[in-house]
């Protein structure tokens, strides 16, 4: 287990949304910090231990009492946090190894529903149209409100190429839906990229899982063989990526930045406090000062966010779209002996600016929203984001969560309805705006277009 885990490098993006995870180790920890235990709390548990063993109405097991206590502990921290073994630890381990079968999604488990965080993009889930804030409330049929998110994703998951149908109840609509999906296996191709009109390069990053880093100097090498003549901009696209590697974070931040700091991270353990900074001994900025757009919403979490955030505040690029998730926190994984493992919040991370976007995310230079989807007007005050989980992490330092300004409010192209846009060929709104931006914008306003 362990090494399998090593050998994945950093960070899994899981069931929940954008998680964060650096493995350390419990020989990190500052060993000063440790206090005495609390024996009278300690004896207080032990009580209560007994009381349910002697007087609960039917006999209850050992197993199922420790671990309602260990659940208990960890689910007073954040939603981050959490004991793996079992089901949980085999999910790591099939998520980590990048394929399964199943549906492709992202869910968090809210009010004993399973919400949905994001799709992924080019799954069975994505194909049919689940979005972003759904909440599953019927697996074929069955109501799965009340059960553990462990149960409902096990029922989710299933032979490629078999059917379950999903009861949806979407924010903005009167009533529950019902929609069919067919199980795939799921290989996310973390990097895709295409040339657009206009020598235009567009980059799709979705998910940091390994080699992305590479894997976008790739595409981005590609794409100059296809653009005939200079490229003339990039979109890179984080959209609905719930985050990964922060390694590969850093990497592909490392791709579009000469020097300076990319993100830091800080803890209470001492091991917890460090700086990634560029890597100019190597390549520099590959795009050679090219005109870049960054995509983001309310799926771009974690991983995403740290790009975002690094090629923001170095006046790289120009990020538009919606504010992010607002994922703001590191889990380290600690092994607990050979079956199981402690997932636990252990540090924050800050932008170069030395900002948090725990809660707040990271808000774009243009707001641009997705006015291709039909749903959008009574979807958009339910949308779910960090600040909205339950017990999520508080930002220490206080900035207060404003509006983005609706720097676009005036544009004539922000007046037009989804049908509208159909009618024009115009799918992906968000998409199309930056590309337009990138094609009649020169390099030197759109970077004036920066805050």
């Amino acid at each position: 287990m362990r090494s399998k885990l090593q050998q994945l490098g950093l960070i899994f993006t899981g069931m929940c949304a954008g998680v964060l995870i650096s493995l350390n180790f419990p020989a990190n920890a500052d060993k000063a910090a440790l206090a005495p235990l609390p024996m009278q709390e300690l004896r207080a548990l032990a009580d209560v231990f007994n009381a349910i063993k002697q007087g609960y109405v039917e006999p209850v097991e050992d197993d199922k009492l420790i671990r309602g206590m260990i659940d208990g502990m960890l689910a007073s921290l954040d939603p981050h946090s959490g004991y793996l073994d079992g089901s949980d630890l085999q999910r790591l381990e099939t998520m980590i190894d990048g394929n399964y079968s199943g549906l492709g999604l992202s869910v968090v488990g809210e009010d004993g529903a399973v919400k949905v965080i994001s799709p992924f993009r080019g799954s069975p889930a994505d194909k049919v149209g689940i979005k972003s804030g759904d909440f599953i409330t019927h697996l074929d049929g069955r109501l799965i409100v009340g059960q553990t998110l462990d149960e409902s994703v096990a029922q989710m998951r299933g032979r490629s190429g078999t059917s379950i149908q999903l009861t949806i109840f979407r924010p903005g609509r009167d009533e529950p839906f019902d929609i069919n999906v067919t199980r795939g296996l799921i290989e996310l191709e973390p990097v895709t990229w295409e040339l657009q009109d206009g020598n235009i390069g567009h980059i799709m990053i979705n998910e940091f899982s390994r080699d992305v880093g590479s894997d976008v100097f790739a595409a981005w090498e590609a794409l100059q063989g296809e653009a005939t003549g200079r490229l003339n901009g990039l979109v890179l696209d984080l959209r609905s990526n719930p985050g990964g590697s922060l390694d590969e974070a850093v990497a592909l931040s490392d791709l579009f930045l000469t020097e300076g700091r990319i993100v830091s991270q800080r803890g209470r353990a001492r091991g917890e406090n460090i700086a990634y900074d560029a890597e100019t001994v190597f390549r520099g900025d590959i795009a050679a000062g090219l005109p870049i757009v960054v995509l983001i919403d309310a799926g771009s979490a974690s991983a995403s966010e740290i790009v975002a955030g690094a090629l923001q505040d170095h006046r790289r690029a120009v990020v538009m779209g919606e504010q992010s998730f607002g994922k703001g926190s590191v889990q380290s994984l600690l092994p607990l002996g050979r079956e199981a493992a402690l997932k636990l919040t252990t540090a924050r991370y800050y932008t170069p600016a030395g900002n948090s976007v725990q809660e707040g995310g990271i808000k774009p230079d243009i707001r641009v929203p997705q006015l291709s989807d039909p749903d959008l007007a009574k979807r958009a005050r339910f949308q779910m984001r960090e600040s909205d989980l339950r017990g999520h992490l508080i930002n220490e330092l206080g900035i207060e969560d404003k509006e983005v300004e609706k720097d676009t409010r005036d544009d004539p192209r922000f007046q037009q309805t989804a049908e509208e846009l159909k009618e024009k060929g115009i799918e992906d709104f968000q998409l199309h705006y930056a590309l337009e931006t990138l094609r009649r914008t020169s390099p030197k306003s759109i970077a004036a277009r920066v805050k």
